[in-house]
């Protein structure tokens, strides 16, 4: 069995970042090493292991099966070791220049980004903000290697590495702009099934679900308009009489500036709910600390 001892911590280093980049060159770059070195340093790790780790292909340095597991265990402990040397380092958001990445969806944008962009105006003024869309990306990957600090949505295939917290749970809303001949507090089944509707014709769940819901009821099959994101939605109801159902938290954003209104649908659709979402080898970093509570004290129902 092998022990601390009995390996240079420096080759774990350079395990963690082919793993991450999966190009020797890369690596050297960003180690400021030659590529022999890294070289060497992997045939120092495979005769310690006794494994390839990593293996030449066309598209990079692919890990074996004992890569794969050592990556997310090697991965914490250097994390671990990096706060203990760095303990001192706090997180301070008015001088702070650090960039922050979330992953979310269009929905998620409307919702979120507007309210941030004015708290970091407040509160960090030279913070960063980006966002990426979770259905873009190798999720898993990219917030383990911390290129992505928080996911914001519905992420049912996340594993026990990530933390999450739950910030609220909303109902679909049936949205159409304030002189639609249906406009009214109550909105009738026979009348829902007979009105015009825009599709959000999305396969990222939870909003496949409802399509599957108004799928059944006929409404999909009959349907005048399909979109594949929510972002347009308001746009296009605004202007005519199609109706569209989405979440609860987006009519709220869109109805006031559009000239919208919503009611509840006659058709039982399921809730949605909306976690924010880390990677534990991050739970203790100062800055993802710091976002985390600024997201809970503002969106936390």
């Amino acid at each position: 069995m092998l022990e601390p001892k009995d390996i240079d911590l420096n080759l774990l280093v350079v395990f963690q970042e082919v793993y991450q980049d999966r190009q020797i060159s890369s690596v050297a770059r960003k180690l400021g090493l030659s590529q022999p070195a890294v070289s060497n340093a992997l045939a120092r790790l495979r005769r310690s292991f006794d494994d390839e780790l990593f293996v030449r292909t066309a598209t990079g340095m692919q890990p074996t099966a004992l890569a794969e597991q050592l990556a997310e265990p090697v991965a914490l402990a250097l994390t671990h070791i990096t706060q203990a040397l760095n303990r001192q380092e706090n997180f301070d958001p008015a001088s702070s220049k650090r960039h922050f990445t979330i992953a979310m969806t269009d929905v998620g944008e409307v919702y979120f980004m507007p309210i941030l962009a004015e708290f970091l105006h407040t509160q960090a003024p030279q913070v960063q903000l980006s966002t990426v869309r979770a259905s873009d990306i190798d999720l898993k990957t990219e917030m383990e290697s911390g290129r992505v600090d928080l996911a914001i949505g519905a992420f049912d295939h996340l594993s026990d590495a990530w933390y999450q917290r739950r910030l609220f749970r909303q109902n679909y809303v049936c949205m159409f702009r304030q002189s639609h001949p249906l406009a009214a507090d109550r909105l009738e089944m026979k009348d829902f099934l007979a009105a015009r509707h825009l599709i959000v014709a999305s396969n990222e769940n939870p909003y496949a679900k409802v399509n599957q819901s108004l799928e059944k009821a006929g409404i999909i099959a009959a349907a005048h308009l399909r979109v594949p994101h929510f972002v347009a939605v308001p746009y296009i109801v605004s202007c005519n009489d199609l109706l569209v159902t989405v979440p609860q938290k987006l009519a709220e954003r869109a109805a006031a500036p559009f000239g919208l209104r919503y009611v509840k649908p006659p058709l039982r659709l399921p809730a949605l709910q909306t976690n924010m979402f880390w990677h534990r080898r991050y739970n203790q970093d100062a800055g993802n600390q710091w976002l985390r509570g600024l997201i809970s004290a503002r969106f936390l129902e």
